[in-house]
């Protein structure tokens, strides 16, 4: 079955039966998902639409509401007004279908809305969500769009919401790299929110992917909002979370991530920011922390891309001989010692000390004094930085 919608072809009962409830049941429903499994989505759709026996799991009222609804839904229309805004539907059982999808159970979506020429389900192989606070701080908007294009640079497909704050910083930091990035939105993908992302959306579709559960022209609500944070978690190969306090949503898509068995990663920040609080509290669980692209795909990649150890400067005293650093570590800062008390300091002999001080002399690190060392100018620089990095 193909996704793409033409008026010379018919994609068959199903796949209209699909568009029809897309329309009619809310995302997220797993009492309609539990029909759809059970009978097929044509026959849920024939009894809503014609009046065949109720079906089980709702109240006559909930019922009547959803004959209601179905009375006023045309699902040509809906492929009419998605193929002239380029926009096609894609189901389950369609090429495109992400099979990542199906952990979602009877809560799977019914179908999806996707504006943007890339395969769907290609990019969701090798796709990470960057999600976090709306209003985020600075920090928060440098690591996103940070992340977001080192993911890119590195191959990935980077998912976020298409929000303002940490999501509309991921998308940017994965465009300005020249990479990949889909938009999950929670109202018709023809119809941009927020407003002021209208520019933003409308250069992903063209550059990327831009997906959603709602037909053509349906509105956000908050519910939805949170309900299509179930989607970004199951399409991606693990949840990065950028800023978030506790009760934020990206907590929400991140929870869904766990529950999926997706990599949960979190971003650190500050210990006394109310913005990292909710990051933190996942890090205190299972989630993995990490401060650049490298780490996070260490996790969510295949089975030796690992990311580079992490180091300090090396300083001219870590080439020195364990002996000879020991000993160079025993001089006092402030003042000549002679031998003896150095050999006490290092745990070595006088004898030993003394080679060592020649040793280290003519490679600058010390200076006689009478009968006594002295580290240089040189040294002392050195051993204060490599006292620091205990």
């Amino acid at each position: 079955m193909t996704s793409s919608v033409t008026t010379n072809e018919d994609p068959g009962e199903e796949f209209h039966a699909r568009v029809f409830l897309a329309r009619v049941v809310e995302p997220g429903d797993e009492v309609a998902g539990r029909w759809i499994r059970e009978l097929g989505a044509a026959e849920v759709a024939r009894r809503l639409r014609d009046g065949g026996p109720q079906l089980v799991g709702v109240t006559d009222r909930r019922w009547a509401g959803l004959r209601a609804r179905a009375g006023l839904v045309e699902p040509g229309r809906d492929l009419a007004v998605a193929r002239d805004a380029g926009v096609r539907f894609v189901c389950p059982g369609d090429a495109e279908w992400p099979a990542q999808l199906d952990d979602l159970g009877d809560a799977r979506p019914t179908g999806l809305w996707v504006r943007g020429l890339p395969s769907l389900r290609q990019w969701a192989l090798t796709s990470v969500a960057v999600v976090g606070a709306r209003a985020c701080t600075e920090y928060g908007a440098h690591m996103a769009a940070t992340l977001a294009a080192g993911l890119a640079e590195l191959g990935w497909v980077v998912v976020s919401g298409g929000a303002y704050g940490v999501d509309g910083a991921a998308h940017r930091g994965a465009l300005g790299a020249g990479g990949a990035t889909a938009a999950v939105l929670a109202c018709g993908v023809d119809r941009p929110y927020p407003r002021g992302h209208t520019e933003l959306i409308s250069r992903i579709a063209e550059q990327g992917l831009v997906v959603g559960e709602l037909p053509p022209g349906e509105h956000p609500t908050p519910s939805r909002f949170i309900l299509r944070n179930r989607v970004i978690a199951a399409l991606t190969r693990g949840t990065v979370v950028v800023e978030a306090a506790h009760r934020s949503g990206s907590l929400v898509t991140a929870r869904a991530a766990q529950k999926l068995g997706r990599h949960t990663i979190g971003v650190p920040g500050p210990a006394t920011s109310s913005l990292s609080a909710g990051v933190h509290e996942l890090l205190r669980g299972e989630a993995v922390l990490v401060t650049d692209a490298a780490e996070v795909v260490e996790l969510v990649g295949d089975m030796g891309e690992l990311a580079p150890d992490r180091r300090g400067p090396v300083l001219p005293r870590d080439l020195l001989a364990p002996a000879a650093r020991r000993v160079l570590a025993a001089l006092p800062g402030n003042r000549a010692a002679p031998p003896q008390e150095i050999a006490r300091g290092a745990q070595t002999t006088q004898d030993d000390v003394i080679a060592r001080l020649y040793e280290l002399r003519a490679l600058g690190y010390v200076e006689r004094h009478s009968d006594g060392w002295k580290l240089t100018r040189q040294a002392m620089i050195s051993v204060r930085a490599g006292r620091g990095r205990r």
